[in-house]
């Protein structure tokens, strides 16, 4: 199952940052695709690892890719 999600805000702390994210739902025929599946939706992430810090930018959206984990 893919997701699109736009970040909200990116908020540094001196040891990572914390991002918010909302799902997209409208804006143009992919986006409006994307609400049928995913109406509404938020996400909520602290990011601690050095090589992380900074991939994810203010004002972007990003692909999210869920698939089944091992147990």
């Amino acid at each position: 199952m893919r997701a699109k999600f736009h970040v909200e805000s990116v908020t540094h702390d001196g040891h990572g940052q914390a991002v918010k994210m909302f799902a997209v739902h409208s804006g143009s025929p992919e986006d409006n695709q994307f609400s049928e599946a995913t109406p509404s939706g938020r996400l909520e992430m602290y990011i601690s690892n050095p090589a992380a810090l900074g991939f994810l930018e203010p004002n972007k959206s990003y692909y999210l890719d869920f698939s089944p984990a091992a147990k």
